[in-house]
């Protein structure tokens, strides 16, 4: 079962569920259920196989880090 990211549109707190099947996520800061599935990276071994990518935390702007990055234009 996945682990999805969504941000809610009513309240815009960022999270990750688990989904299991048909299951409608609902936002646990407000319990909407208008959630954004968000782009996000899957994770990669922090060591071991080095064929793997693996991505950079942030990208040293200030608003990298929280879920949003400053070089998109959001």
């Amino acid at each position: 079962m996945p682990i999805y990211e969504y941000t809610c549109s009513r309240c815009q707190h960022t999270c990750e569920l688990l989904i299991r099947g048909e299951e409608t996520p609902v936002c646990p800061e407000c319990g909407s259920e208008q959630l954004a599935k968000e782009l996000s990276v899957p994770a990669t071994p922090a060591s071991g196989s080095a064929s793997l990518p693996t991505m950079p935390m942030g990208c040293g702007r200030p608003a990298c880090g929280g879920g949003r990055c400053a070089m998109g234009g959001e």
